[in-house]
């Protein structure tokens, strides 16, 4: 734990366990770090990338903009097994929204212990998974690259995870949309959400 925190103040990426599969994490407060972790992962600066914060008060905390129904919607659904796209008015978080830097992607998760405590002292960090891009998501750190494993600052191991990614939903417009089917149940996440801004 001490290791990770120690990396993620100096800016270096780190592997760490989330509640589907294994992640790579970088500091969420400049660009650089993301910079690091996109070299790392061979990621197309195009792509967005989701902030992953302790827990909803912190996301809040990281994104004051997330009032009225985007924070309804992310009281009813998270913390949870989903990733939120959510309306970035202010531009917050540029390095991490890919080409549209009004939507940003956020989750708060129920982590395992000490990855929870890591993100808790940070208090929010970019997360994508830890695999080169279209290979499958690591239950397992030993299922991650090698490349990743030997140039990350630290590897918090929890042991083997449920190996699916999160569900994808984006409420930037007027309709919800499913943009992955994951972990995350969709009827029931659409359901809460509705009821949270009826």
């Amino acid at each position: 734990m001490k290791d990770a925190l120690t990396a993620l103040r100096a800016g270096d990426p780190v592997i760490l366990p989330t509640d589907t599969v294994y992640g790579l994490c970088a500091a969420a407060h400049d660009a650089e770090p993301t910079r690091r972790l996109y070299t790392l992962k061979g990621r197309d600066p195009a792509q967005p990338s989701a902030l992953l914060a302790a827990d909803v008060e912190m996301l809040l905390e990281c994104i004051p903009e997330l009032r009225g129904r985007p924070e309804a919607i992310v009281r009813a659904l998270l913390p949870g097994a989903y990733t939120l796209i959510l309306p970035n008015p202010a531009r917050r978080y540029r390095w991490i929204t890919g080409t549209n830097p009004n939507a940003i992607g956020v989750r708060v998760v129920s982590l395992p212990d000490p990855a929870d405590r890591v993100v808790s002292q940070i208090g929010c960090v970019v997360a994508t998974s830890a695999n080169r891009p279209g290979e499958p998501e690591p239950r397992r750190v030993e299922q991650v690259p090698e490349e990743f494993r030997v140039a990350v600052g630290a590897i918090v191991d929890a042991g083997e995870l449920p190996g699916r990614a999160s569900t994808v939903l984006d409420f930037t417009s007027g309709e919800p949309r499913v943009l992955r089917e994951g972990a995350g149940a969709v009827a029931d996440a659409l359901a809460r959400a509705a009821s949270a801004v009826s």
